[in-house]
């Protein structure tokens, strides 16, 4: 007899997320929209405070600077939804077909004053919401938009006094990461020059240089939304230090990224088998070995405990003194030049030495 295996149950991939919201965050919607529900059935009793509590659930956002952001685009869409419905009503009446025309009415009015899509969204659904209910008296008008301002103001309150998310340890984790690979670029690139790799090596040294491009992107994303979080946040001077510091780098890891990317492609296109024999081509292989040090120095994490035992010069800096270099192959010299000034511009960038640059 056959046995029947479990059937498993899967959602499409366009609708799930790559990452699980936090529970707390799931917490803290919840403890808004319970608190919101609460109070607005306290002062406007016999009423189901639908507009308060959907006002709190679309405010408490990921930081507190969206949910405020979000409370006035929530507020807004509510009082002018509100009022166009009311308005509707007060010369058209009830009928059915009023609703699907103030919805139309709301939307090109949010398109011609050229809206925020939250607030855009916002109005046809209090149109409608209140349209529907057949409620477009004065006193009506003004319960939802003091319930909707109601809810609003808690799930802002909520966001803020449990535990409002800080940001800043995905930021520099992208950050020292995105330095740590431009280290390790360079020196892939120094075994490349004395090594003679075939085709499919040096372009593989390149793909994987161009790999910077989307760390460069993925820090400078984290970085924002790290100082996004800490916009209006009661925590955020504590914080704020960390996050200038990582910015601060992150703006010296960019030139680094244009100058490794420089090399790795000039290498690529101007290579040659004699390359190797360059008396020159040795030192510059040593100096982006030593720049790749000092780099990894720059993007280390300065919270962390850096020297263990038997590594005591693993925090001093080795870059050398500028290189003298001898006359090269007429066919190299395009290429050793350009290695040179991009050499030279590395050079200033982590030492800070901007009259270098």
């Amino acid at each position: 007899m056959r046995s029947l295996s479990p059937v498993k149950l899967s959602l499409p991939v366009n609708i799930r997320s790559t990452t699980r919201t936090p529970f707390l965050q799931v917490a803290k919607t919840a403890t808004a929209m319970i608190i919101s529900w609460g109070l607005a059935t306290l002062i406007f009793p016999g009423e189901l405070p639908v507009f308060a509590t959907i006002a709190a659930l679309l405010v408490v956002q990921p930081s507190v600077n969206q949910s405020v952001g979000r409370a006035f685009e929530r507020s807004l869409g509510v009082i002018l939804g509100v009022v166009i419905a009311y308005g509707v009503g007060l010369v058209f009446g009830d009928n059915t077909w009023i609703v699907l025309l103030a919805i139309v009415a709301s939307l090109v009015i949010a398109w011609a004053f050229k809206l925020t899509p939250g607030t855009a969204n916002q109005i046809p659904i209090s149109v409608m919401l209140v349209l529907s209910l057949g409620a477009t008296n004065s006193e009506y008008a003004v319960a939802r938009i003091v319930e909707t301002v109601l809810g609003a103001a808690i799930g802002v309150i909520v966001n803020i006094a449990i535990v409002p998310p800080v940001l800043t340890g995905p930021a520099r984790t992208a950050v020292l990461d995105l330095g740590r690979e431009i280290a390790s670029t360079l020196d892939r690139l120094a075994v490349a020059l004395t090594s003679r790799p075939t085709s499919g090596e040096r372009d593989a040294l390149l793909i994987e240089a161009r790999l910077l491009r989307p760390m460069e992107k993925k820090a400078e994303a984290a970085l924002t939304a790290a100082d996004e979080s800490l916009t209006l946040n009661p925590r955020q001077a504590k914080h704020r230090v960390v996050l200038e510091h990582d910015q601060q780098l992150f703006a010296r890891l960019r030139p680094l990224i244009t100058r490794s990317l420089g090399m790795t492609r000039a290498f690529h296109d101007h290579y040659d088998d004699s390359l190797a024999d360059e008396p020159t081509i040795a030192a510059i292989a040593d100096e982006l070995e030593r720049s790749a040090h000092d780099l990894r120095l720059l993007s280390r994490d300065p919270d962390a405990h850096v020297v263990e035992p038997g590594t005591e010069t693993a925090g001093i800096p080795v870059l050398t003194a500028p290189l003298v270099i001898s006359t090269p192959n007429p066919r190299h010299w395009v290429l050793i030049g350009s290695l040179m000034e991009d050499l030279r511009r590395i050079h200033a960038e982590i030492t800070g030495d901007d009259d270098a640059a």
